[in-house]
């Protein structure tokens, strides 16, 4: 009888390419997927490994029991959410992915919420890029993941995966004090026209995005410093090393010598849950979406567009105040 953790073994490698990759994605060690896959073949008597340069190959025969593992593990997650629907309990094991300023920003509240509601529900936070989190949510390797999405560059989301808006976020251009629009109530973007900038670094989602959105305003990008963290670059400009466009998700506290300016396009990203299609009857998906629902309410109130320092946007940790619980049903998308 085939074990399931060796087929899963077998489909990771299938997936990520090689053992170690294989090993990252499951959170086991290299030396462990390879015990399984040992131990699968000797269970099937095929080979199921070759070399291939410096590292391995699947073969024939583990290419075909792999597609049978992916459907296999498929119908595994289908029965547990139908079972875990039937028992009406929010109980079990839930990994979530969240993008850097939502597990700061957001995800505490969310969090604190779900442990008071839902005691029995173990839980796991792992903060990736939004590329990231939807491959593994595609994958089962993720439950729910929090994505942002530009409303300028949109990104793909797989067929079988669902999604729920929690809120828009509106991003500024982040001035020095000493700035000649620094006092402005707002600004066009095409004024920054000839500006130093600070990004994000290259190959993130922040970086391409202002990238594209500078050149979408017929503006040539001149990036001069580049730090994923959003307060680094709230303290670059204070220290007048350029202009930045930060969203107000990830301000958490603005620096003395900076000014908040609005652009008058208002860029917008769009934060959503995102989960599988196919596990939407878990009562542990509908629990954390409406959580995240709840705690989101706090970022779709007004913000202070004036110049100057902006209210921070970091939601409260402590007691949040939130309706209750709606009666199950399916988690809508959005």
């Amino acid at each position: 009888m085939l074990d399931l953790n060796r087929l899963k073994a077998l489909h990771a490698v299938s997936v990520y390419g090689s053992v170690g990759a294989a090993a990252e994605a499951l959170m086991v060690t290299p030396s462990a997927v390879s015990q399984q896959l040992a131990k699968l073949e000797r269970e099937t008597g095929a080979t199921l490994l070759e070399r291939n340069g410096r590292g391995v190959r699947l073969t024939d025969a583990a290419g075909l029991l792999a597609d049978h593992a992916e459907r296999i593990l498929a119908l595994v997650e289908t029965a547990e959410a139908d079972f875990e629907a039937l028992r009406g309990a929010v109980v079990g094991r839930l990994s979530i992915g969240a993008f850097p300023t939502a597990a700061r920003g957001l995800m505490p509240a969310a969090l604190v919420l779900l442990r008071t509601r839902h005691p029995d529900l173990r839980l796991q936070l792992m903060e990736r890029e939004p590329e990231r989190q939807i491959r593994e949510v595609a994958r089962g390797e993720l439950d729910l993941a929090v994505i942002q999405d530009w409303m300028n560059r949109p990104v793909a989301i797989p067929e079988g995966l669902s999604r729920a808006t929690l809120f828009d976020d509106i991003a500024d251009a982040i001035l020095p004090g000493s700035h000649p629009l620094a006092d402005r109530p707002e600004i066009e973007l095409a004024e920054l026209s000839g500006e130093q900038w600070i990004s994000s670094s290259p190959g993130t989602v922040c970086h391409d995005w202002l990238v594209h959105t500078l050149r979408s305003a017929e503006l040539e990008p001149d990036i001069t410093c580049m730090t994923d963290e959003y307060p680094t670059q709230m303290a670059l400009v204070a220290a007048e090393q350029g202009c930045a466009i930060i969203p107000r998700l990830g301000r958490d506290f603005v620096p003395p010598g900076v000014r908040v300016v609005p652009i008058r396009s208002r860029p917008t990203r769009r934060i959503y849950a995102l989960w599988r299609s196919d596990a939407a009857r878990r009562p542990a998906i509908r629990a954390a979406v409406e959580a995240l629902k709840a705690v989101s309410a706090d970022f779709r109130g007004p913000v202070s567009e004036s110049a100057g320092a902006a209210e921070p946007m970091a939601v409260p940790v402590t007691a949040p105040t939130v309706p209750p619980m709606a009666p199950s049903g399916p988690a809508g998308s959005g």
